[in-house]
């Protein structure tokens, strides 16, 4: 087939256009996902306001709203991890000048217990320990990872505003963008075009779903175990690791940075127990819970679940997790619907079959 010219100038343009966007993908991809799985209760929202109202208003008022409910709760979660960080920080500091006494439990450990005892009495054992490690430290060093800290929350704040921005458009444009892009699809692969974006769209309220209800789990498990252990301050500590516990692997932060407020106020039974029990529950989460709700709706078996929601973080970030088990259902019905076909061609044409197999 003849290539014609006109494709050339379609397929350099489509180019330039992604090359000009190329930084706001993220924001894009994060606002689709937004409104996809906030569609059916926007659609509530907005039947509840007059219908002079509904295009601007209601869409207005709804972004505001989902903007509250995703970013209050992870600006409160990292807000309390510092205070409580800054906290231990002035422990620490405070421990030092006398140096940092050796935890209780430490020295019964079988094997590695003497040789750690030994370790820490002639590193962190005598006064200004820690500051003379901080003299030693390379402030170079210190000054590039400082930068490159700024960047990271620059531009994640540049995300977020455009996020944002972009949802509210999607609000206001969706019904007659989903109807375009139906349509667009519907002309490409056919009427197959209807099947692909129902189950594109229930992966991704599932994968939505998901999050949330892993970080629920979190939040009261280790809210329960906390409480049984007496730890102070149980109920914040379990929000925040719960609210955490949304992106994998960030959870074991807020349980890491209680371990070490408990070890130095000389609590090492209660640090241990809720090192031990807080990673537990994390790791039910995020390879038990997260997979099974998220199979609902994506109808993948559990470590395709898990590889979906891990390479979709590594490689699209907090987006991942949802664009990751996404891709991986589409991918899935594809394949099915190939070999669903090619076994109807060998069933209408058995003949050709069985030269081919000759």
């Amino acid at each position: 087939m003849k290539l014609r010219p006109e494709w050339f100038y379609v397929g350099l343009i489509v180019l330039l256009g992604g090359w000009v966007l190329h930084s706001f993908f993220q924001a894009l991809l994060a606002a689709c996902v937004t409104a996809i799985a906030s569609w059916p209760l926007y659609i509530r929202f907005s039947s509840l306001l007059p219908q002079s109202a509904r295009r601007s208003t209601s869409s207005l008022i709804f972004t505001c709203a989902m903007t509250l409910f995703v970013l209050v709760p992870l600006v409160f979660a990292f807000g309390a991890l510092l205070t409580e960080g800054r906290a231990l920080l002035v422990e620490i500091a405070a421990a030092d000048k006398n140096g940092i006494a050796i935890p209780q439990g430490l020295v019964n450990v079988p094997l590695v217990g003497p040789w750690v005892v030994a370790r820490w009495q002639s590193e962190l054992g005598y006064p200004g320990a820690l500051f003379a490690w901080t003299q030693r430290t390379d402030s170079a060093a210190l000054l590039g990872l400082a930068q490159s800290l700024a960047q990271f929350m620059l531009r994640h704040a540049f995300i977020v505003g455009f996020t944002i921005l972009i949802l509210f458009f999607l609000y206001q444009e969706g019904e007659a963008l989903a109807e375009e892009f139906r349509g667009l699809l519907r002309h490409r692969i056919g009427e197959r075009a209807k099947g692909y974006v129902d189950l594109a769209t229930r992966a991704v309220r599932a994968s939505v779903n998901s999050m949330l209800v892993v970080g629920l789990f979190d939040g009261f498990a280790i809210g329960l175990a906390y409480a049984i252990l007496a730890v102070p301050h149980a109920t914040q500590w379990a929000s925040i690791t719960g609210l955490l516990a949304i992106v994998p692997f960030l959870g074991y932060v807020a349980v890491v940075a209680l371990t070490l407020q408990l070890a130095m106020t000389g609590a090492t039974g209660p640090a241990l127990l809720s090192f031990g029990l807080g990673c537990g529950v994390l790791f039910c989460g995020d390879k038990i819970v997260r997979p099974v709700v998220a199979r609902n709706g994506v109808r993948l078996g559990f470590v395709w679940v898990l590889m979906g929601c891990l390479g979709g973080f590594e490689v699209l970030g907090l987006i991942g997790l949802v664009i990751g088990p996404v891709v991986l259902t589409i991918l899935r019905e594809l394949w099915q619907q190939n070999v669903r076909d090619l076994q109807r061609r060998d069933v209408a044409d058995p003949v050709s079959t069985m030269e081919q197999k000759a």
